[in-house]
């Protein structure tokens, strides 16, 4: 009977030793992580892009407006690769926070998408001015200036960045752009990057408005893709516990 009683002992006690399952796991961005690193295609995709938007610039350049032209870009993962911080993020298991993103553009060692230089540059050379609107705050402008100037792009400086101030729309700073200049082109990662009504995910809101504003895209909108983190992640987020199960619900599957 002891022997019985030390053995329930100790496999009680070895249950209760156990670690704890990780609620801030983030295993999850791995693939997409990986993918967005090291494939070819993130690559061809991204040329794909700028070269499309190129061509559209040129064309445009030879049209007449009333106002000068302008392009806009956002700049996180528009031009500039910041998946070391998911990177970082799942190597050390911790969660996105205004520090650690802080601490990475503090670096201001982002290196540029493919692509996207040569687009900017080829803007800039045909007559198009040439803005970067991103949320990103404005404590952060001087050393996205350095980031930015630092691989040759071209207007990086306080005139041409414009950084959040108050809310992450980007239809206020969008529109001081349309107010002297002709907007022939808006390139992001992000569908709020061209239209704060995206910023609407739940009940498939944001699927429908792009149905219906399709026309816009690879005219007035080019869309770079960002499987790591954005406004589609939104509806997945519920607390750190439940995300996960709310990514599973998600899933289409079949039988």
């Amino acid at each position: 009977m002891k022997i019985k009683y030390l053995f329930l002992l100790f496999i009680v006690g070895s249950i209760s030793c156990r670690k704890p399952p990780e609620i801030n796991d983030r295993t999850y961005l791995t693939q997409s992580v990986l993918w967005y690193q090291h494939s070819a295609e993130m690559h061809a995709l991204y040329y794909q892009a700028f070269n499309w938007a190129g061509l559209i610039v040129r064309e445009r350049s030879e049209l007449i407006y009333e106002k000068p032209t302008a392009v806009i870009l956002d700049i996180d993962e528009t031009v500039l690769d910041n998946s070391p911080v998911a990177g970082y993020q799942i190597l050390e298991n911790v969660p996105f926070s205004d520090k650690l993103w802080e601490k990475w553009c503090n670096k201001a060692d982002a290196e540029p998408l493919p692509g996207s230089v040569e687009f900017t540059r080829l803007a800039d050379k045909l007559g198009a001015e040439v803005f970067y609107v991103s949320n990103r705050t404005e404590n952060l402008l001087g050393v996205t200036i350095s980031n930015l100037q630092k691989h040759g792009f071209p207007n990086a400086d306080s005139t041409h960045i414009l950084l959040k101030k108050e809310t992450s729309s980007k239809e206020l700073r969008n529109s001081s752009i349309r107010k002297n200049f002709e907007i022939i082109l808006i390139i992001g990662d992000n569908l709020s990057d061209f239209d704060e009504a995206f910023e609407e995910r739940f009940n498939d809101r944001a699927k429908m408005l792009a149905r219906d504003q399709s026309e816009l895209f690879g005219t007035e909108y080019i869309v770079l893709p960002n499987p790591v983190y954005g406004s589609w992640d939104n509806p997945f987020r519920a607390g750190e516990e439940l995300a996960s199960e709310k990514r599973k619900k998600a899933l289409i599957s079949f039988k």
